[in-house]
């Protein structure tokens, strides 16, 4: 049964990989593995083939005489699990909901009026800051859907926006790997408390901002990024493009975006609950702002939050919900026993795993080195909700700052890596080999040194 368990994840996670040749959602693969999973070990625990492992290392048996609070406590680890997935889930739910109503506000038409230049090079520079520092505020997803329908606005050769696109999906993940609400499995460092929102931008700022840099400064050196660009700047006219409510929802959305972590830090209440905080203040103003001269009570539905929450991709989120919770069945899976402190104690899947890594390659880094590069083939969420199973560290260990970054970056090379890359890739049509060609080579240098400078800054 133990085998069936992991057989079951290892298909799924092979069905998550293989979305676009199978041309299926890879919702469906993470919403089946999670229920089925659960499942057997709801049937193989009260089978008494296995027991199950709580996070306080507490050990729960069906066969062990106390059938009751066996019972009970497989309850508990189920609402456990569910309830710190569903902190994550609301939370995006809540930053997705903010993004949404500043777009139908066109609040990102703002930006527009501040490209005006003709360089490549310089065109190069303001989209990667941009992207860098945006992603860091909306997250890496949102940013580089903001930019690359900015870029098709600015660049009609759609050869030369591919390059652009390539490494804003760069710079994009850079910007979110080092902010707690800038990538989902940051978020999940954050929210699980392996991380605090100080110490992960004290310590990821500058090896993000080179992993950016370094991979910019080399593609302006390229052919592709010689010449000037044709921009007609009357496209970009802001009191044409823009609405009355355009640059408040913009200042207002972001700004209580970041204001999360800030209410996090003084009510030391969970991220999410600020998150329903900032949602609730855009939402308010949204009812009562006037987008148009002229608005009119028919036309108030268009610019809705109501509106906003249909747009949101809930595929996204019932995907995260279904690989989360099969991740946590492998946690909660007591698979084998390892010597703690002298003493033989039984652990989860994951945790057995890490034992395991530890013994074959005793130096950490380069486990999470290899995390990383893993991370471009494979969806770095369920990598990082691993890792948070595998590892029992203390909130700011190095490991975790070293999971946040390789994860986060490392999906930069690959198109496939990371939900920029994903996102990037649709709207701009991106071939896989074409990126692998011109692009990869880029990130993988980015990765690699910022990833030896984040180990001397941990090392001092």
């Amino acid at each position: 049964m133990i085998a069936l368990i992991i057989f079951i994840f290892i298909f799924g996670y092979i069905g998550i990989t293989l979305e676009h040749p199978l041309k299926m959602d890879k919702t469906v693969p993470a919403l089946l593995m999670a229920a089925i999973m659960w499942a057997l070990l709801a049937v193989g625990f009260h089978q008494g083939w296995f027991n199950v492992i709580d996070a306080h290392e507490n050990v729960f048996s069906f066969l062990g005489g106390q059938k009751e609070h066996a019972e009970e406590g497989f309850t508990n680890l189920l609402l456990h699990h569910l309830g710190k997935t569903a902190e994550i889930l609301v939370f995006l739910i809540g930053a997705m909901t903010i993004v949404e109503i500043i777009d139908l506000h066109r609040g990102f038409d703002v930006l527009k009026s501040w490209i005006k230049t003709k360089s490549k090079k310089k065109l190069l520079w303001i989209v990667a800051i941009i992207g860098f520092i945006l992603s860091a505020i909306i997250d890496n997803l949102t940013a580089t859907i903001v930019l690359i329908t900015l870029l098709r606005k600015l660049i009609v050769n759609r050869k030369d926006r591919l390059w652009y696109a390539g490494l804003i999906v760069i710079a994009a993940n850079a910007g979110g790997a080092w902010s707690p609400i800038g990538d989902v499995t940051t978020t999940m460092l954050w929210i699980g408390k392996r991380v605090s929102a100080a110490h992960l931008v004290e310590r990821l700022v500058l090896p993000s901002i080179v992993s950016m840099v370094i991979p910019t400064f080399i593609a302006t050196l390229l052919p592709a990024f010689k010449g000037n660009v044709e921009v007609d700047i009357n496209d970009y006219d802001e009191e044409d493009q823009a609405l009355l409510s355009s640059r408040t929802m913009l200042f207002l959305g972001l700004g209580m975006i970041v204001s999360v972590p800030i209410f996090k830090t003084l009510t030391h209440l969970p991220p999410y609950i600020g998150m329903m905080l900032a949602l609730g203040v855009v939402w308010l103003v949204s009812e009562y702002i006037h987008p148009e001269e002229d608005f009119t009570e028919e036309r108030k539905h268009l610019y809705s939050a109501h509106q906003a929450l249909s747009r949101i991709e809930m595929s996204s989120i019932l995907f995260f919900l279904g690989i989360l919770m099969a991740v946590a069945a492998l946690e909660t899976l007591v698979y084998g026993s390892v010597m703690v402190d002298g003493a033989e104690m039984q652990v989860g899947t994951l945790r057995y795993l890490a034992e395991m890594l530890n013994s074959a390659i005793p130096n950490q880094s380069i486990v999470i080195f290899i995390l990383g590069i893993l991370s471009a083939i494979i969806d770095n969420v369920p990598l990082v909700a691993a890792s948070m199973g595998m590892y029992n560290l203390p909130m700011d260990d190095t490991i975790w700052h070293l999971i946040a970054y390789a994860a986060g970056t490392g999906g930069s090379m690959l198109i496939i890596g990371s939900a920029a890359g994903v996102a990037a890739m649709g709207m701009e049509k991106i071939d896989f080999i074409w990126y692998l060609k011109k692009i990869t080579w880029l990130a993988v240098i980015g990765f690699a040194v910022g990833f030896v400078l984040l180990l001397f800054m941990e090392s001092i």
